[in-house]
């Protein structure tokens, strides 16, 4: 009888540490979990950051400025051309200049060349001797003096035309920029079927935008 009452208080205390240990191996594992669960809060974006890649993303013609055309054309001529991305129309500008600082060179030269021959003949001074050694008349040399001197006047003009001409070429680009030559935009020329049906003659004009 001892040995049944030992025998069942045996069995019923290996079930209850089975239990115990059961329990803290489930326990053990839940709270391993808890401690794995990774961070998952998402910090908010900079709306700095956000901005910039958005307006990074944008075309340029969208970002271009007439007045920034303009500005730039006038500080720098050809400067405009380029920041219009009409990268060939730069060098024509400083041609036009450079070939019109060239006369204005020549011109004021040769004005300066005759008018001293002029002076040379007319101031009834002997020890002067013009370079033409009074070969050409007084006439002849105020004739010529004029002309260059009218040439050398049509020169400084002809600089301002083309600096002037440079900045509305810039401006009227830079307001082009963003208008629409693609193939989207159609024209057709065609015979008129309503005017042909009533036995006249008419042309149907067709203007698409897709």
């Amino acid at each position: 009888m001892k040995a049944l009452v030992l025998a069942l208080s045996c069995v019923c205390w290996f079930g209850s540490l089975w239990a115990q240990v059961d329990t803290a191996l489930v326990l053990g594992s839940d709270t391993v979990r808890s401690f794995v669960v990774p961070d998952t809060v998402a910090t908010p974006a900079d709306p700095v950051r956000v901005q910039k890649q958005v307006s990074d993303t944008l075309d340029w013609r969208q970002r271009h400025l007439p007045r920034k055309a303009t500005l730039l054309s006038a500080v720098i001529p050809g400067a405009g051309q380029i920041y219009n991305r009409k990268y060939w129309k730069a060098p024509i500008v400083w041609g036009g200049l450079g070939l019109s600082y060239w006369f204005i060179q020549r011109n004021t030269k040769e004005y300066r060349r005759y008018k001293d021959a002029y002076i040379a003949v007319v101031d009834n001074d002997p020890t002067t001797i013009d370079e033409f050694n009074g070969e050409v008349s007084a006439s002849q040399l105020l004739d010529v003096t004029d002309t260059y001197r009218k040439w050398r006047d049509i020169s400084f003009i002809a600089v301002g035309a083309v600096y002037i001409l440079n900045i509305v070429d810039a401006t009227v680009d830079a307001y082009f920029v963003r208008f629409d030559v693609g193939r989207d935009l159609s024209i057709g020329v065609g015979p008129s079927l309503e005017m042909a049906a009533q036995g006249a003659a008419g042309i149907n004009l067709n203007l698409a935008l897709r």
